[in-house]
């Protein structure tokens, strides 16, 4: 019963250590010389290839039929959260650093609270503590993100040379703090209208691997179409068997692939506010590893404004948690063991019954 309650936590916090990992895979990546517009497609080509077969044959029989507005659905959720997203996502890459954009990531959770209130999928009451926690979780949140946004403080000294270095090379365009931070801010929006999005697309088509598949096929020809018209030299196109090869196939399979599914399974079971809860995990993670292992720059403001943002976020986790449906877990398992109870007590009495030896001899 525990196993089943927290499944969707443990899976998100999986999903979370994914996406540590792709940050530091595709920086390396991007500093080799790979396009963010060119990784984005493939990425995503190679994650509807891997989801095709499982979509088809497991969900055979739970596809709904599609129609006209269900694929503008699927074109406009691959816009919002594949092609536009991502393009800018990894385009800041270039531009800022990526515990910075880890960072900002955080803002995502608030702002899927704030749509998902406007848009009643997500209920406050004020008079309840958890409501209240709801509305201070988000504040806090958002103060914390401010606070890393706007103050770096003092830089840590390194306690240790990298352990792993990654070569910065001539493709990687110079610090540019406002260009990064306006293309991160932007892909954080775009990609909260794409968790609320999920949510109402679900419930039109409940097949978590279908949509997966759609959304990496259309989201890659939407970035193909974009690459095309801003990357005119073919070999961009190009990749060795490098570093460029296996983050894509990282991205494709568990990103686009796994996680895909993942998080859209956590949706129809938790809501889009509980998935955007775990982003301060990757936050952490990827802080330390740059640190650590990277020696990358790590500033008091960004520790601040880190700590702040997760006890925020994690005030809105507890507020969401709904007493009622513990209650209701409770009393369901509490009569489970009850039927069972007496269920063993029939058998008992039949068998009593049926036994030979139990039954009254008649008086000779």
């Amino acid at each position: 019963m525990a196993m089943k309650k927290f499944k969707p936590h443990i899976l998100m916090i999986l999903v979370q250590i994914c996406y540590t990992l792709l940050y530091f895979i595709t920086e390396a990546s991007f500093s080799h010389g790979m396009n963010p517009h060119v990784y984005v497609t493939y990425r995503n080509i190679v994650g509807g290839l891997v989801m095709l077969p499982f979509a088809y044959f497991i969900e055979r029989k739970k596809r709904t039929k599609l129609t006209m507005a269900l694929l503008l659905e699927f074109f406009v959720l691959s816009l919002m959260g594949v092609s536009l997203t991502l393009n800018m996502y990894f385009v800041s890459f270039n531009f800022i650093s990526p515990t910075f954009i880890a960072s900002m990531l955080n803002t995502i959770a608030a702002l899927t609270f704030v749509l998902a209130i406007i848009l009643r999928l997500e209920i406050v009451n004020f008079e309840d503590p958890r409501g209240i926690a709801k509305i201070i979780g988000t504040l806090v949140s958002l103060a914390g993100v401010m606070i890393m946004t706007l103050y770096k403080g003092a830089v840590l000294k390194n306690l240790w040379h990298p352990l792993i270095y990654i070569h910065k090379g001539n493709n990687v365009i110079k610090e540019d703090w406002v260009k990064g931070s306006i293309l991160t801010v932007a892909s954080c929006i775009t990609w909260a209208i794409w968790y609320i999005m999920q949510a109402y697309t679900l419930k039109r088509y409940p097949a978590q691997l279908s949509l997966t598949t759609w959304m990496s096929f259309v989201g890659a020809a939407q970035s193909a179409f974009y690459t095309v018209i801003v990357q005119h030299k073919r070999a961009a196109w190009t990749i060795g068997f490098n570093i460029d090869f296996w983050s894509t196939i990282y991205g494709g399979i568990v990103i686009s692939g796994l996680v895909g599914y993942i998080q859209l399974w956590c949706t129809e079971e938790k809501g889009p506010v509980f998935v955007t809860m775990f982003n301060p995990l990757s936050t952490i993670l990827v802080a330390l590893l740059a640190y650590f292992v990277f020696g990358e720059k790590l500033y008091m403001g960004r520790i601040i404004g880190a700590i702040i943002v997760i006890v925020g976020l994690y005030l809105l986790l507890w507020g969401k948690e709904d007493p009622k449906s513990e209650r209701k877990d409770e009393e369901k398992c509490c009569t489970t063991k009850k039927e069972l109870h007496h269920e063993d007590n029939m058998m008992q009495k039949f068998t009593s019954d049926a036994n030979p030896k139990d039954t009254i001899k008649p008086k000779q």
